[in-house]
């Protein structure tokens, strides 16, 4: 039942939602459009604010169904938190999909939430208070996986929100923020050269400007 069990995570995590929606209802593989990435921001770019907000709740709710598989089939012995790292493998390492995927932002955020709410949503403020003032959905991702790193150092030592270090959730997290850090190096890379794509809200404060 545990191998079974860190498979399915596995294979949840690695559904493509937005890559099936995009052939399925638009006729568009989200590969070949903008950012070529199968993730709920490029499905907004490029198939529209439905298909975005299903994908997203989508790729979300797979990290927290997969961190809670232990409570479904009552298994001991092992920390949630593996079964919520191997969707997020899943998520941006598909076997359904050639072993490319997303960049692993609202899955890990799903695993979060099937094991720390408050931690969560501390990760959001961050995110969203980046996002008003930068207006770019990447720039809030590392700026909430940075948080992420930050809070595991400094939250327990004052106990605000994390009570107690955590090895496994420290090592867990620390691990999916890397993750996104990785995976969003050619996000810098545009950010860099005022290129990156932004939302059509917020300050900009960065200024970015898109070519078309």
């Amino acid at each position: 039942m545990m191998i079974f069990s860190l498979i399915l995570a596995y294979l949840l995590g690695a559904i493509p939602a937005g890559l099936w929606i995009g052939k399925i209802f638009f006729k568009k593989d989200l590969h070949e459009h903008g950012s070529g990435n199968t993730g709920s921001t490029n499905t907004f770019r490029i198939l529209g604010t439905k298909a975005g907000i299903i994908v997203f709740i989508f790729d979300f709710l797979k990290g927290t169904v997969a961190t809670l598989i232990p409570t479904f089939f009552g298994i001991h012995g092992i920390s949630p938190l593996f079964f919520g790292l191997l969707a997020v493998l899943g998520h941006t390492v598909s076997v359904f999909d050639k072993f490319h995927g997303g960049k692993a932002v609202a899955t890990s955020a799903g695993v979060i939430l099937g094991y720390s709410p408050l931690f969560l949503l501390y990760l959001a403020v961050v995110f969203l208070l980046i996002l008003y003032l930068y207006s770019m959905i990447s720039l809030s991702s590392i700026s909430a996986a940075i948080a992420a790193l930050v809070g595991l150092i400094l939250f327990p030592a004052f106990h605000f929100i994390l009570h107690e270090y955590d090895f496994i959730f420290s090592i867990i997290v620390a691990t999916l923020a890397i993750i996104i850090l990785v995976r969003h190096r050619s996000n810098v890379n545009r950010m860099k050269r005022h290129e990156e794509s932004t939302v059509p809200f917020g300050l900009n404060w960065s200024k970015q400007y898109k070519k078309a």
